[in-house]
């Protein structure tokens, strides 16, 4: 056996991809939990850059701006249009 069979290959993308989920994941359920359209205000944050469109419960405010918006907007056309980079 050679040692690139033994190698692990770490990815950002995924890593970013994976994280990316998870924020969007814990603000849609917060904002749904607070009684808002979690759809509607995910995508007032997105076009505007606004975080007052995020409820602070359960601290989806700081979660949501640990990304920047751009990268956001590119998982989320990326998962649509089932593109791998």
């Amino acid at each position: 056996m050679t040692d690139d069979q033994n190698t692990m290959k770490y990815s950002m993308d995924k890593v970013k991809e994976d994280q990316a989920r998870e924020i969007l994941k814990e603000v849609y359920d917060a904002l749904k939990e607070k009684g808002y359209n979690p759809i509607n205000q995910i995508v007032g944050y997105l076009l505007s850059g606004d975080p007052t469109y995020i409820t602070n419960y359960n601290n989806a405010r700081g979660l949501i701006k640990k990304l920047e918006r751009d990268e956001l907007v590119e998982e989320l056309v990326k998962y649509y249009l089932q593109v791998k980079n």
